[in-house]
């Protein structure tokens, strides 16, 4: 799922260290859409390498890809909107979880103009 809009909030970071003893770090982000009505949503990154590669800042116009996931703890369920990918809108290179994406090309050329030679078109239709 994706989602585009500007970045409102920043939230502090958390951390710990799981039952296996890895450490472990999330941060959590708000964004605002641009609809008539604008809609909010959290969304985090896990892992201090993906927070340090996203490098999500206050302001930002974004288009985060994001999983969905809910979870039970004591008969209450949770949902986790995980962003796996998020691009800077206007940018020419993604943010991406994983190897980087070649930057994207220039702008297309302008189209033709065919009604503005002299020849006849030979098509039937």
């Amino acid at each position: 799922m994706e989602l585009t809009g500007k970045v409102i909030a920043v939230l502090e970071p958390r951390g710990g260290v799981s039952k296996t003893g890895n450490e472990w770090k999330v941060q959590e982000y708000v964004i605002e859409t641009h609809d008539q009505y604008p809609r909010k949503m959290c969304f985090d990154v896990f892992g201090a390498d993906k927070i340090a590669q996203f490098n999500i800042q206050a302001g930002e116009e974004l288009t985060v890809s994001f999983d969905i996931d809910a979870r039970e703890w004591n008969g209450r369920w949770f949902n986790s909107i995980r962003a796996w990918k998020v691009e800077r809108v206007g940018a020419q290179a993604p943010v991406a979880a994983g190897a980087p994406f070649p930057p994207v090309g220039a702008a297309p050329a302008a189209p033709v103009d065919f009604a503005a030679t002299d020849e006849k078109d030979d098509l039937p239709f």
